[in-house]
C-alpha cells in the first residue's frame, strides 16, 4: 500500500537537451530511484507548461523514504543528474497520505 509520495517537477536545461533529459530520467535516474528501498514505483507526466512531473510511491513513511534516498545519493548508488535545469532548482515535495476515498480506497 501507498503511504507516502515523492512529488518532483523539473525541466530541460533548454530545448535543445530536451533528448538527453527525457533518457537520463526514464533509462537512469528512474530505475534507480527504484532500488531505493521504500520507493515502489514511478509515474511521470508533462505539464501545459514546460517541466515535467514525477510521483514516486513510496510504502514506507516520509522520515524513512527520505533518509534512505539521502543514503543512496551518498553513497553513490545514484548518478549525477543530465541536462536538468538547476536554476531554478527541481521541486521536491514529499507527501503523507492522510485521507483515501473512491474506488479501490
Amino acid at each position: 500500500m501507498t503511504k507516502s509520495l515523492l512529488f518532483v517537477e523539473s525541466k530541460p536545461e533548454s530545448p535543445d537537451v530536451a533528448d538527453e533529459y527525457h533518457h537520463w530520467h526514464d533509462d537512469v535516474h528512474v530505475p534507480e530511484m527504484l532500488t531505493v528501498d521504500g520507493f515502489v514505483s514511478a509515474r511521470r507526466w508533462a505539464t501545459d507548461g514546460d517541466s515535467f512531473i514525477t510521483l514516486y510511491e513510496i510504502d514506507t513513511d516520509v522520515d524513512t523514504a527520505r533518509t534512505n534516498l539521502r543514503a543512496a545519493f551518498a553513497d553513490g548508488r545514484m548518478s549525477k543528474p543530465v541536462a536538468v535545469q538547476t536554476q531554478p532548482p527541481p521541486v521536491m515535495r514529499y507527501l503523507a497520505l492522510i485521507a483515501e476515498s473512491g474506488a479501490g480506497a
